[in-house]
């Protein structure tokens, strides 16, 4: 999981949580699922049928639930929201952008979800999604796609950022030497709340695999003194471990996939 069970005390060991996009999130919360680390165990790597035990945790193939977020690259199915595709345009314009893998800039992974290369590139504004055709080459025109289905308006608002941010990076202008793409940073500041909610669900779920009382947990989060002065059975301190125990039970017990949706993305709702 994100700790071993003695290592879930310092919030630090927590603290990438806070730049977490909706599909890492849910990443985190699917892989302390124990039902899925013991069907990982089973069946990965090298299962002729990974696939269909993959299916039902919403996976395309199962991931090892040892890499956290900044490590693990999850095929989801279906595709999250904001997940563009890029496949070959046979019939682009003469100043069409390009494909051109290595000219995003930030730290980049790629994976193979048995049909299609996965994108993923991290950003100080933002981690950057995208699956590419096979058939999409270096020095390709390319054009945008979107799965099919109910939900297509909320997919488009989703991806439209990333499309935009993909074609700024990709033109022929920032192709030309001496050319630098500027993307729209946004300053680190203070988390959002919900952003927060989710880096102490997940410390408090650690801590209760390890083990750990609620009011140790509590102490971990708020400190000792502050747990010795207003810790009690009806107290506010309680109550909200209490709250994010079930929180993130319910998130790792299925809920963890609204979070793949745009609306549950921005605000970590579940139904």
């Amino acid at each position: 999981m994100g700790a071993r069970a003695n290592d879930w005390h310092p919030a630090a060991a927590y603290l990438y949580a806070l730049t977490l996009d909706g599909p890492a999130l849910a990443w985190e919360y699917l892989r302390r699922n124990p039902h899925y680390r013991a069907a990982y165990g089973r069946h990965a790597g090298g299962s002729v049928d990974e696939a269909a035990h993959a299916a039902p945790w919403g996976l395309r193939l199962l991931e090892d639930p040892a890499r956290d977020a900044r490590d693990a690259q999850p095929a989801w199915l279906p595709d999250p929201d904001g997940l563009p595709q890029l496949h070959p345009d046979t019939a682009a314009a003469p100043d069409a952008p390009v494909f051109a893998l290595w000219r995003v800039p930030g730290r980049k992974q790629l994976a193979h979800d048995g049909q299609r290369l996965l994108l993923t590139a991290y950003r100080p504004e933002g981690t950057l999604r995208a699956a590419v055709s096979p058939t999409l080459e270096h020095g390709m025109a390319y054009a945008h796609g979107l799965a099919s289905g109910a939900r297509l308006r909320e997919r488009w608002r989703a991806a439209a950022a990333t499309m935009e941010r993909l074609d700024a990076f990709y033109s022929r202008d920032a192709a030309r030497p001496g050319s630098h793409v500027h993307a729209h940073a946004h300053a680190h500041g203070r988390p959002d709340r919900i952003a927060l909610l989710h880096m102490r669900s997940l410390q408090t779920l650690d801590g209760l695999a390890g083990g750990a009382t609620q009011r140790e947990i509590a102490q971990a989060m708020f400190g000792a003194a502050v747990v010795a002065e207003r810790w009690h059975d009806l107290g506010e301190l309680r109550a909200q471990v209490r709250r994010l125990a079930r929180r993130g039970r319910a998130l790792v017990d299925g809920g963890y996939r609204r979070l793949l949706q745009i609306e549950a993305g921005r605000d970590g709702r579940l139904a």
